[in-house]
């Protein structure tokens, strides 16, 4: 049986390209409560660190569709949402948000 963090990594490299989720409906998906979509970042990153380079953390958005994006990631992550088709406005939302947001069971 997979522990949580592994379902967690799991699911994300699932995420197929155009298309996001978000991090509690990844939480909610890999069984985790109310407040496990706080330590989605944290398990991914670690997973990061341990070799798993195909995370697509840039597929992972808020619930309202907002991105993250820093200044040492944003240009990486510009070009990849523009080449995934995904458009931002200038606030970083998705415009298309409920059309590519990937529901997860």
């Amino acid at each position: 049986m997979l522990t949580f963090g592994e379902r967690v990594v799991k699911i994300a490299l699932a995420i197929p390209k155009g298309r996001v989720t978000t991090y509690g409906r990844i939480a909610r998906a890999a069984g985790g409560g109310n407040m496990a979509s706080q330590s989605i970042t944290g398990i991914l990153s670690r997973a990061w660190d341990n070799g798993e380079k195909d995370i697509p953390f840039h597929r992972i958005v808020y619930a309202d569709g907002r991105v993250w994006i820093d200044a040492k990631h944003r240009k990486d992550r510009l070009k990849r949402y523009a080449e995934e088709g995904i458009i931002l406005d200038r606030h970083h939302r998705i415009v298309n948000f409920p059309d590519i947001l990937l529901e997860l069971n």
